[in-house]
């Protein structure tokens, strides 16, 4: 945050500001002390979220026109994906989702719902949940 404001990056220091808060909000809500830490995965979990706000923010801004919020909101969406661990392209989601499709015999498009869980618990936070949905239904036809 300190080098953000010597550097005078608004967007970025409003979202560091933005995560603080958040961080703070997420450690009471687990009824710890406001001065506690978080866990590296808790801390993705709430990174994770103000991205899906804003992923939320921008779509809905388009529907209404409002192009000014819009390129606010992809600004600040910018500056959280620095914070977030690199994630899987199609091709690596695929391959994992295919060797559990083989190991678990699933071969019914009525159990995708199993294969898409087994997969996302394989992956973690390693890949884009809508990504691995498009990547589980694409493998059904």
């Amino acid at each position: 945050m300190t080098d953000a404001m010597k550097a005078r990056e608004e967007v970025k220091l409003r979202v560091l500001r933005g995560l603080v808060a958040a961080f703070t909000n997420e450690l009471v809500a687990k009824k710890r002390k406001p001065d506690e830490e978080l866990t590296d995965e808790e801390v993705l979990v709430v990174i994770k979220r103000a991205v899906k706000q804003r992923q939320d923010s921008i779509e809905q801004f388009k529907k209404g026109g409002r192009e000014d919020l819009v390129e606010t909101e992809e600004e600040e969406l910018q500056v959280l994906q620095l914070y977030m661990p690199e994630t899987m392209g199609v091709d690596e989601i695929r391959k994992v989702a295919e060797a559990k499709k083989a190991e678990l015999k699933i071969d019914d498009k009525a159990k995708m719902g199993m294969l898409m869980g087994a997969v996302m618990s394989e992956l973690k936070n390693n890949a884009d949940g809508n990504l691995v949905k498009k990547v589980v239904e694409s493998m059904f036809g």
